[in-house]
């Protein structure tokens, strides 16, 4: 039996793997016998890398359904909203492409090796307690190799079980209703199983029709397009959906523990885009998802200077996926993926300002389908991280370097083949705070990474080619910000942030039609050079105890251009599709004592909908803006909140997308009890 190199350095990893994790069971068991010890904590700094954060409260009350709809409000991110509650919804930050995005849920990745992207519409903030965009890198090195993976993060952080004094169990109800014929109910349920055993059980349950009045976009005078005609209501957005998680949180000495299984199916209709003549394309796409996956992991303080953490994770997903009637055969696709995930982190401090990471990460995918000519792929993965920090009083530094090696098999005409990648990816990131008496920081990163071809476009690859081989695209990142924070008095505390940033991507994957029977493939073409400014202010205002007030501002410029191909006049220099040269967002939150008013303001500029800047790829500017407001009271001791929500006060029409209007006006009610 032979093995190629990525899989030889693999089975070492997976070997390194068991040795750290033997490692840190050895000092799990050893430590056991030793007399308790203290540990004194290092003071938790300020990040040094490009971070947005929304929790707690701010986050709570949000005119947001989903993780999708609240990271709307952080600057640099494009979001791809197919219309409605059940309408697919993807990310991009700073323009690399929602490919490019790692999605974090309690530390673990999210993966999706099919398509590279993740519906962050499917993740409720019921049980969310705070969502965090980090460009390049999150600034702790104490994080499993797969972190330093991604050329930016968001990071879902559920809650963690709260219980009043003197009981041992926590129960929050919520039901929401309003436009669409949404029917929205679901339970957080907290109980304590003993003095170092807690447990969580999350459930919700969605059902709307997705029906809502748009107007028609003008388009057979393309210099008058922006314009609307005529009332025509949004069919085939009808979403079912049932999640429910359970987790179990422990305590060891010195440490934690956490599982979580998560559950998740649903069923959905697929609008599809608004057209003249509607009855060309019945757009009857259905689609049926079952997500399950279950992950652990283990984080213990084992002496003064060896911290381990350790994880794992399993994830089922199944797809079946039905188009048309359009001309042409008809679609009936079913499509399942498993992936299995393991993990060892250790960190060493050394000395009181520096400290060093070693971590190890395994993972295995398959995909299966009932697809004809399906190429059946399995990837082997494997990355080992090294990370330093160094923190000085008013100097910080962090470097680290990736290695990547990646294994693929598929089935092609019967054969099998092997494809290997091997990378090496650094990065680098400093702070430097200028003046001991303010809080004012300049910070700067460097990091190259990449992105793997996914299983959808190495399908595509084969069926345009036998011989396309595919490379990683390849991003290269560069950032430099300030901070400041400064507290005027008492009551009343301001700051902000501002980066410029240069972001450079080669061998960017592209679909070509062409071929036999018209077949696509896929080709690496493609150059972006992309160069933004990211600024967010922040003020809180407290006034007596009875009222506050919350600002948060993001502004965004971008100017991401395609340097693909210079003899295509039409598309060279372009900004690149559905990228806006300007946004922001506003959001101002308000306290009273037991009431509760948000307002919250989304602009996005002018765009093209592909890199050739022409009047007929032109899509129109738009904005919105969100209200609502909430009353807490108290009833025998049980707390009921109410909330009234209007959604898109103006009646704007625009599109997210181009094609699939949104939602006009619309209204939510939500009642939330706790115990």
């Amino acid at each position: 039996m032979s093995f190629s190199k990525s899989k030889k350095r693999i089975l070492i990893i997976i070997l390194l793997n068991v040795c750290l994790i033997s490692f840190a069971q050895n000092k799990l068991d050893s430590i056991q016998l030793l007399n308790e010890v203290v540990v004194s904590a290092r003071a938790i700094q300020t990040e040094i890398v490009p971070v947005q954060t929304l929790s707690g409260t701010l986050l709570g009350n949000l005119s947001a359904h989903s993780v999708a709809d609240a990271m709307r409000y952080f600057s640099g991110v494009q979001l791809k909203d197919y219309g409605g509650v059940g309408g697919l919804k993807t990310v991009n930050i700073r323009s690399m492409g929602s490919q490019h995005v790692g999605v974090f849920y309690d530390g673990i990745e999210i993966g999706n090796p099919q398509n590279g992207v993740v519906d962050l519409g499917r993740f409720s903030l019921d049980n969310m307690e705070a969502i965090s965009l980090y460009n390049g890198q999150k600034s702790a090195i104490f994080q499993p190799a797969k972190d330093y993976a991604s050329a930016s993060s968001i990071y879902m952080t559920t809650k963690s079980p709260e219980f009043r004094q003197g009981r041992r169990y926590g129960l929050k109800a919520a039901f929401k209703t309003g436009a669409f014929d949404l029917v929205n109910p679901s339970v957080l349920w907290h109980q304590k199983l003993s003095e170092n055993v807690s447990g969580s059980l999350n459930a919700e349950y969605i059902h709307s029709s997705g029906r809502y009045k748009f107007k028609r976009a003008v388009v057979n005078n393309m210099d008058d397009r922006g314009g609307y005609d005529t009332t025509e209501v949004r069919k085939n957005g009808d979403i079912d959906v049932f999640r429910i998680e359970h987790a179990l949180f422990g305590k060891i000495r010195d440490g934690e523990w956490k599982t979580r299984s998560y559950f998740y199916t649903s069923e959905r209709g697929y609008p599809g885009a608004d057209i003249k003549k509607p009855d060309v394309y019945a757009h009857e796409d259905r689609q049926w998802d079952k997500n399950f996956f279950f992950q652990s992991s283990l984080k213990k303080n084992v002496s003064a200077t060896y911290s381990t953490l350790l994880s794992t994770k399993y994830a089922y997903d199944y797809i079946h996926y039905i188009a048309g009637p359009y001309p042409g055969p008809e679609l009936n696709n079913k499509y399942m993926l498993h992936e299995a995930y393991l993990s060892s982190a250790n960190l060493f401090n050394i000395l009181p300002f520096w400290s060093a990471n070693v971590s190890a990460d395994f993972m295995w995918n398959k995909m299966n389908s009932d697809m004809r000519e399906f190429i059946y792929p399995q990837r082997y993965s494997g990355w080992v991280a090294a990370a330093t920090s160094l923190c000085f009083d008013r100097f910080r530094l962090q470097a680290s370097l990736l290695a990547s090696y990646i294994h693929d098999n598929t089935k092609e005409e019967k054969k099998e083949i092997q494809r290997d990648w091997d990378k090496y990816t650094p990065a680098i990131i400093v702070s430097w705070q200028p003046f001991d008496a303010h809080d004012f920081h300049l910070r700067a990163f460097y990091k190259d990474i990449f992105r793997m071809p996914t299983f959808s476009e190495m399908h595509l690859a084969y069926m345009g080619s036998l011989s396309s081989f595919l490379k990683p695209e390849y991003t290269r990142q560069y950032n430099i910000g300030i901070t400041y924070s400064h507290p005027v008095n008492h009551a009343l505390n301001i700051g902000g942030q501002v980066d410029a940033y240069h972001n450079r991507i080669t061998d960017k994957l592209v679909a070509i039609p062409g071929g036999v029977n018209f077949r696509w493939t896929m080709k690496n073409i493609g150059l972006v050079k992309i160069k933004g400014i990211d600024a967010a202010l922040f003020g809180d205002i407290q006034h007596g105890r009875n009222l506050s007030v919350d600002i948060r501002l993001n502004y965004t410029y971008q100017q991401a251009q395609d340097y693909s191909d210079p003899e295509e006049p039409a598309t060279y220099k372009g900004q690149i599709a559905y990228i806006p040269w300007h946004s922001g967002s506003a959001i101002i939150g308000t306290t009273y004592k037991t009431w509760y008013f948000n307002y919250s303001f989304i602009y996005t500029g002018k765009r093209y909908d592909g890199s050739a800047n022409i009047v007929e790829n032109r899509i129109k500017e738009w904005y919105t803006h969100d209200l609502s407001l909430s009353k807490s009271l108290n009833w025998k001791g049980t707390d009921f909140r109410l909330t009234a929500e209007v959604n898109n006060l103006f009646n704007q029409q625009y599109e997210v997308v181009l094609r699939y209007p949104m939602p006009g006006t619309n209204f939510k009610f939500i009642l939330n009890v706790i115990l």
